[in-house]
This record gives structure tokens, C-alpha cells and sequence, in this order.
């Protein structure tokens, strides 16, 4: 049987003094919804579309599948009202938006929240300890400090950096600026070992990272994990979490799947690859469990 297009309708609701909009997909007509939704949180300074409007596909992929989703504008974004905020105080929005999903949709039994980079940073800190939320999604969650960021270009940059024929090429010839390069390799070594001596300094026991960590540790739920292999960000966020206590074993818990697309970027740019998440995240859900969300 075929099915139509699915459905999409304007959602509003209020988070504090702001009024925040979102775009809800059922399925199509005539095709059963499940009892999971997905609510997408949108990272970064960007709004509900999402780059090359990975947002809009994702949802539409969801409804042919039977999940209805919703995607916001966070606080000062697209065309919700405010002034815009940090990931890191995004709390009050991402539960709004859960009390407007369970209410356009009010025979769910489980919620699912699918974030990209500091998106997925929020899910961690803040919707772990909602009852309603069975699950998350983490795509390249964002783990950023000045410190992490030079670690993580000291292994990951420099190294693949010198197997590069264009970098001889241009060395050979006279068109590599050979002192900033230095400079700039210094500094980031500087900074590399500031980021291990600082894993064990108190003065971070509070840090986004940390809450992270905290809401991944008492979450009850289980977590899908999906990394970009060309993608600095989530080999940042695989080298804190190896290197921090907080974070030590977390990843390796029975409630973390993880899948790895090798050739991928942050964003999922090609078709392919924005295709291979959604069967990823398809399939995950339809192994979910079954808790429901509280009355």
C-alpha cells in the first residue's frame, strides 16, 4: 500500500516569556503512528531547517516510518521570540518543547531526543532527568574547550597532516609559510597539555562537559551515539571522554550504542550519509524499549 506525504503542522508554545515555533510531522495518512516521537533539538546558530535541511529530511524519513517528530526554534532562533542563549542554558526550551510534543501527541508512551553537536551536548545535560525521555540520539556531540580543541588537533591534524603529498608540494616550493606553522604547532602542543593536566583539576568539576557526564551516568534510558570519521568535533568528544574521569567507562555502558560512519562530515552534507543516520536511528527506535512517559 502506498502512503502519502507526511504530515506537517505549526506548533507554538512558551518557554519563560518567549513564544517558540516548531514544525510537527506525523506519518502520512493512513499509516500507524507509533508510540515513540522524536523531538529534534536544532544546536548551534542555526534554526529548525538544519544545514542542506538535514532537519526537514530527517523528520519526513521518521513519518515513513510510523514516528511523528517535532523540530523548534530554540529561544532567539528562527522565528521564536527572546534573546538567544547558549546550548548550556537551553534547559527551559527543550522541556517546553516536550510538554508541546506529548501534547499534540497524547498517546505516546516514550520520547526520544535527536541532537547534533552542542544539541546533543543539551540532551545530555538536561533531558536525562525527565521521565518522559527514553531515549537519545547524540550525533557528534560537542565537547569544546580551548585546551580539548588543541589536543585534539595535535592528533588528529598534524599527523594526517604530514602524509599529505600537497603539504610537501607546497613545502618543497616555497609556499608554506614554515614559521607560522610552527607557531601555530607550538601553541596547540601548549594547549594539549594543559587540556590532561586540566582532567584532574577540581576547578572543572562543574563544566558543561562534566554535566554531560553526570546526565549520561544517571540516565535510566539508552543512548544511540553517531560519529562522523571527518569530523573533528566527534574525534574531540571521543578524546575527552577517554581522557576525563567523569566520563571514564560511560561510553562503554550496555545502554550506549555507537555507530561510526567513516567517511562522514559534522553534518551529514551528502545524501548518503544522511540517509545511513536515519536507518540508523529507524532502526534504533524500533529496538527501544517500552517505557512509557508519565501521565
Amino acid at each position: 500500500m502506498t502512503h502519502g506525504a507526511p504530515i506537517e503542522e505549526v506548533v507554538t508554545f512558551r518557554a519563560g516569556h518567549a513564544l517558540l515555533w516548531g514544525i510537527l510531522t506525523r506519518p502520512a495518512a493512513g499509516l500507524a503512528q507509533s508510540t515513540t516521537a522524536v523531538l529534534v533539538m536544532v544546536g548551534g546558530p542555526q534554526y529548525r531547517v538544519g544545514s542542506h535541511r538535514q532537519f526537514v529530511l530527517l523528520a519526513r524519513g521518521l513519518a515513513r516510518h510510523g514516528f511523528a517528530s517535532l523540530r523548534f526554534d530554540c529561544t532567539g532562533m528562527g522565528d521564536s521570540e527572546g534573546e538567544a542563549r547558549g546550548f548550556d542554558s537551553s534547559g527551559p526550551d527543550l522541556h517546553a518543547a516536550l510538554d508541546a510534543l506529548c501534547k499534540a501527541c497524547p498517546a505516546l508512551e516514550r520520547v526520544v531526543v535527536w541532537g547534533l553537536c552542542d544539541a546533543a551536548s543539551a540532551a545530555l545535560m538536561f533531558a536525562t532527568s525527565d521521565p518522559r525521555v527514553a531515549g537519545i540520539v547524540a550525533a557528534n556531540p560537542w565537547a569544546r574547550s580551548d585546551a580539548s580543541l588543541a589536543a585534539a588537533t595535535v592528533k588528529h591534524y598534524y599527523a594526517s597532516r604530514v602524509l599529505e603529498r600537497e603539504f610537501w608540494l607546497k613545502l618543497l616550493r616555497g609556499r608554506l609559510d614554515w614559521r607560522a606553522s610552527l607557531g601555530a604547532l607550538a601553541g596547540n602542543l601548549k594547549g594539549a597539555r594543559a587540556h590532561h593536566r586540566g582532567q584532574s583539576d577540581p576547578r572543572h568539576a562543574d563544566s558543561f562537559q562534566t554535566v554531560m557526564a553526570r546526565g549520561l551516568a544517571s540516565f535510566n534510558g539508552r543512548v544511540l551515539l553517531i560519529l562522523s570519521g571527518k569530523d573533528l568535533t566527534a574525534k574531540e568528544f571521543l578524546q575527552y571522554a577517554d581522557s576525563s574521569a567523569p566520563w571514564k567507562g560511560l561510553l562503554a555502558d550496555p545502554k550506549v550504542s555507537r555507530v561510526d560512519l567513516p567517511d562522514a562530515d559534522h553534518t551529514f552534507s551528502r545524501r548518503t550519509w544522511l540517509n545511513a543516520v536515519e536507518d540508523e536511528t529507524v532502526a534504533w527506535l524500533k529496538r527501544l524499549g517500552t517505557r512509557r512517559v508519565d501521565a
